[in-house]
């Protein structure tokens, strides 16, 4: 017997909206991580990563939800709505730069390969070193590496995400991926008994 396969997100959408905790549930535990993990680049804020992500679930349930699955993916809608919180809450100030100290490295996904990959030693200076460079990108940069390499969202869907053509965001990633190149050659290339950097999976 083929086993069934996992409920889409349109269809626990659906079932969130005729009253089915479960499905919400559900679908909270699939989209929070990512969710929490972009706001909290976005930011280097953990408490206002918790908040936006809070915010951005309780808009799901809100009568008025304006998700349109013509226009896009739920995880596109809720990255969106994600982007905004955090630009109001930067906004009114309600975010420094420095990030928190209680943020674990295990609490951030991977930094896919590119054709330009980044490199960098793996110990816990040049994590740190790699994501207080992405947090200290231009936001328009950042936002881009964080939903392209960070949480893995294609072109297309970081494209509805961001309000742009993909075009611009193919040329923001590129961008973005040689600021962070420079910043983390320049600490290597100056550290004591570093040689020449090793391509890897970069982990931030």
């Amino acid at each position: 017997m083929t086993p069934s396969l996992p409920e889409t997100d349109d269809e626990l959408l659906i079932r969130m909206r005729r009253g089915d905790e479960r499905a919400f549930l559900t679908l909270y535990r699939r989209r929070q991580a990512a969710i929490y993990r972009f706001a909290l680049h976005m930011s280097g804020s953990a408490t206002l990563a918790e908040d936006v992500t809070q915010e951005v679930f309780l808009a799901l349930i809100r009568e008025q939800c304006g998700f349109d699955p013509e226009r896009g993916t739920l995880s596109g809608y809720l990255f969106g709505i994600a982007r905004k919180q955090v630009l109001r809450h930067v906004e009114r100030g309600r975010s420094d730069v420095a990030l928190d100290t209680e943020v674990e490295s295990s609490a951030v996904p991977e930094l896919m390969e590119s054709d330009d990959p980044l490199t960098f030693l793996i110990d816990r200076e040049g994590i740190e070193a790699l994501r207080r460079a992405v947090l200290a990108l231009p936001r328009r940069y950042r936002e881009v590496v964080v939903l392209c390499d960070l949480e893995e969202v294609d072109y297309g869907e970081a494209a509805v995400v961001l309000g742009c053509p993909i075009g611009t965001v193919r040329s923001r990633l590129h961008r973005a991926r040689a600021l962070l190149l420079e910043k983390l050659s320049q600490k290597w290339h100056h550290r004591p008994g570093v040689g020449a950097l090793k391509p890897i999976r970069c982990l931030i």
